[in-house]
């Protein structure tokens, strides 16, 4: 070959290297025009747009990087945090009590709780609270990352909210920090129980756990609950003792075998039993002994020197304003705090006499077979200045002794009919009307049949007047006052559809009642006062009526001060929640409960006085709640049976009938405020914005002189009395109905109309 054919021959070669970058030849091509050659499918992998920035290496580098970046945030928030030192508040000091005027109520703080040595708890005690806390304990760093991994799973997954916190963990956080449920705080729990751990000895961490733990009655610290729950010092706690004060340490209030009801109870046993249990398979308890150890019962409670009579209750109350406030409860059992309370000795003095004499004096607490009602009563009270918010007086129960918990502050009874003021409140406020259209007012006139099914509601529901009874007075119609006179539920269970019941909890809230479970923003019902409340809470209600619509926020605490910490004071007179016009209305109405109605008791030319009774289903709790210009009380009774908790009835307590609120606690009101306002000068109410709504007509003559009220097929008596013309009059259960009458309730004005037969329906109550 020649030179000039080599040269052709190395230029072919090239332009067949070079074809790719140009294309192939249409010959070179395959179907659908892809090529076929040397080149072909070069870059057919390559990524283009978003795909260029998630490859599998950087995503695993990011991965890495996150992780990185959260082990160095992990070591910096390690050296930011500084580690508490141990035991810094762990000095006792007394925490002051006074009465209003200053004068010292009682001194605490170094009865409750008393710092024992490690080796002075048995060391089978020790382990208790190892088995059923943490098994671990002397193997962890003090955090279980374990423990927190399944926590956090069973959180996520929705199988509730899971535990993982270690004894180290608990005790920082009982100590050192607070009870939040926060992220924060929960970090900073964790570093400081990784500092903890490394700076203090697993015997040290258990020692400060054991010695700031609280366990109820009163009680910090293994040493105070060894007295409060067995009499005795903690160095003489039997195994099964402290087995179960380590279980009723998850939940002191609840399973506390004194006070606790059938499913405390039942709780406890678990935690008591799985701690035995725990030992036994942790190698600290012989199997064969386990099977002989039993359940020792605790002693009744009794209250610590200090807190007899009243005293412990107040505390306690004034204990709960201040956690409220902030203060966690290590805090406060740290001593140091002096707390002046707004309790006027005076008064206090008055309210209790007054329990003593129309309740404590007609009961028979000894005699069991006599009368056994009487031993399940309990009662509560709570009076408040409504011009400054300030807890005046307050009563929680016959003592910590029989009763540790207080009764004024307890939220697991119904305040009955004196929630419908609220309903009320409600209509005003929003300019609600009836069912056919008429605005409310107190002179509104409603159908007052007892059993009679609500109109325009989603929700069926026909309530019963008390004792099943029919209240007409014009044709079957009767004004509002004069349902609110005499409770009558038919009317207020309307009234609540008419002004729509979320809008009613709404207000409820707004006032100051708290939302708990049970109260169903939907329900027709909620007239009655089916949710829970405090005396405290109906108490700020009532008060922010009498205070012309401003919020009232009870407070039992004048000023806290500790040299260590700072306490914020509640806000007892807030903005103005409801109008003055709708405040006014409604207490013009509560006056009219006093002079013509259910409160008729208290009435007294001493003061001028507005009120509401009520009475819950089955007569398991009565209230009165009243209040005058100076001075708004709520008194409660309740039904709890003796050992178990039960709500049970107070039918028959002092060997009479039913003990509604216009019995036993409408005779402590008045007691306690006739006394409580000697020597004040009273006034009356000014309500110059109260609106009343156009009076109804008068009765037409052939209702007014009908001399016998219609007889009810559905009730268990038939009464006859006379009735009044005057539709302000007091009798509110006479005539017939009246053909021509206009009516504003939402039934039809049939004159052939009749009294369906009363039903319990959805189980709710005959009471005012």
């Amino acid at each position: 070959m020649g030179r000039a054919e080599a040269r052709r021959a190395q230029q072919q070669r090239g332009s067949r290297r070079a074809a790719p970058r140009g294309g192939a030849p249409k010959s070179g091509r395959g179907k659908n025009g892809a090529g076929t050659g040397p080149g072909a499918g070069k870059g057919k992998g390559k990524r283009t747009g978003i795909r260029r920035f998630f490859t599998w290496k950087k995503i695993l580098g990011a991965f890495f990087g996150m992780i990185l970046l959260g082990m160095a945030a992990a070591v910096g928030l390690y050296f930011y945090v500084d580690a508490p030192k141990p035991n810094e508040e762990a000095t006792l000091q007394s925490n002051v009590y006074q009465w209003s005027d200053g004068s010292v109520m009682t001194r605490t703080g170094k009865y409750n709780r008393e710092i024992l040595p490690f080796d002075k708890v048995p060391e089978d005690v020790r382990t208790t609270f190892i088995a059923i806390e943490n098994k671990n304990f002397y193997k962890d760093q003090g955090i279980d990352f374990k423990g927190l991994a399944r926590g956090f799973i069973s959180t996520v997954t929705g199988k509730g909210k899971a535990g993982g916190s270690t004894i180290t963990q608990q005790y920082v956080k009982n100590y050192y920090l607070n009870q939040d449920q926060t992220a924060t705080r929960k970090l900073k729990e964790m570093v400081i129980s990784l500092k903890t751990d490394q700076s203090m000895s697993k015997n040290e961490i258990l020692e400060g756990y054991m010695n700031t733990s609280y366990f109820g009655r009163g009680a910090y610290g293994i040493q105070a609950a060894a007295q409060a729950y067995y009499g005795v010092d903690a160095q003489k706690l039997t195994l099964e003792q402290g087995a179960y004060l380590a279980a009723v340490l998850q939940a002191p209030s609840s399973y506390d075998w004194a006070t606790a009801g059938p499913n405390g109870k039942r709780l406890v046993m678990i935690r008591f039993n799985a701690t035995l249990d725990n030992m036994v398979g942790m190698g600290k308890l012989d199997e064969a002994k386990r099977k002989t150890l039993h359940f020792q019962e605790p002693i009744k409670p009794k209250p610590a020197p200090g807190r007899e009579g009243q005293k412990g209750y107040l505390m306690e109350a004034a204990d709960a304003e201040l956690n409220r406030q902030g203060v966690p409860k290590a805090a406060i059992d740290a001593g140091g705090w002096t707390i002046k309370l707004n309790i006027d000795k005076k008064k206090q003095a008055a309210l209790e006499k007054a329990v003593n004499d129309e309740l404590e004096s007609k009961l028979e607490r000894k005699n069991t077979a006599e009368r056994p009602i009487d031993q399940n009563v309990q009662a509560g009270a709570t009076s408040v200045d409504p011009k400054t918010g300030a807890i005046v007086a307050m009563y929680g129960g016959t003592g910590q002794g029989e009763k540790w918990s207080s009764n004024a502050l307890r939220t697991d009874f119904q305040p009955g009919s004196t929630f419908k003021p609220v309903v009320l409140a409600t209509a005003l406020q929003n300019g609600a009307k009836t069912q056919d259209g008429k605005p409310i007012t107190p002179n509104t006139l409603y159908d007052g049949t007892s059993g009679r099914p609500v109109v325009g509601s989603d929700t069926a529901f026909s309530p019963q007047n008390q004792d099943q009874e029919n209240y007409w007075d014009i044709g079957h119609d009767i004004t509002v006052q004069k349902a609110t006179n005499s409770s009558v539920n038919s009317v207020y269970a309307q009234m609540t559809v008419d002004a729509k019941p979320e809008k009613v909890k709404e207000m409820g809230l707004n006032l100051g009642m708290r939302d708990r479970d049970g109260w169903p923003a939907d329900k027709p019902a909620m007239a009655l006062g089916t949710m829970s409340a405090s005396t405290v809470e109906m108490a700020g209600v009532y008060a922010t009526f009498d205070h012309h619509g401003k919020k009232v926020t009870p407070s039992i605490i004048k000023s806290a001060q500790n040299h260590a910490r700072t306490y914020k004071p509640v806000q007892t007179i807030g903005d103005q929640v409801i109008d003055t016009a709708t405040a006014d209305t409604v207490t013009k109405v509560l006056t009219g409960v006093v002079t013509d109605g259910s409160g008729k008791k208290v009435f007294s030319d001493s003061y001028q006085a507005a009120a509401k009774t009520g009475t819950t289903e089955s007569n398991v709790a009565a209230w009165f709640t009243g209040y005058t210009p100076e001075l708004v009380t709520v008194v409660a009774m309740f039904g709890e049976e003796v050992g178990t908790g039960k709500q049970v009835t107070l039918t028959g307590t002092a060997g009479l009938g039913r003990a509604g609120g216009s019995s036993f606690p409408a005779a402590i009101w008045k007691a306690y405020t006739l006394a409580a306002l000697s020597g004040v000068d009273t006034t009356k109410f000014e309500l110059p914005d109260a609106e009343m709504g156009t009076p109804p007509p008068s009765p037409t003559p052939s209702a007014s002189t009908s001399t016998s009220r219609t007889p009810d097929p559905s009730s268990s008596r038939s009464s006859s009395s006379s009735t009044s013309p005057d539709p302000t009059s007091s009798s509110s259960r006479s005539t017939s109905p009246d053909p021509t009458r206009t009516s504003s309730r939402s039934a039809s004005p049939d004159p052939t109309h009749t009294v369906p037969t009363p039903t319990r329906t959805n189980g709710f109550p005959p009471f005012p």
